[in-house]
């Protein structure tokens, strides 16, 4: 899935920003920087995908 972050801007002024295909704490460090320019954060609603984990792979080689 495409990572994207789509931001709404509704009738009243409220801006809404969704991080869509990130998982577990990456789609907080994706829009940090908008957070941050923006100013006061009203309220944080962690999708179900925030609690999954992003996967990795160490690989090891030990010798020639």
């Amino acid at each position: 899935m495409n990572r994207t972050i789509e931001i709404i801007i509704g009738s009243t002024g409220e801006i809404q920003i969704d991080a869509v295909g990130f998982k577990g704490p990456d789609c907080e460090k994706a829009t940090a920087f908008l957070e941050q320019a923006l100013g006061v954060v009203g309220k944080k609603v962690k999708k179900p995908e925030y609690h999954q984990r992003t996967s990795s792979t160490n690989h090891q080689r030990i010798g020639n």
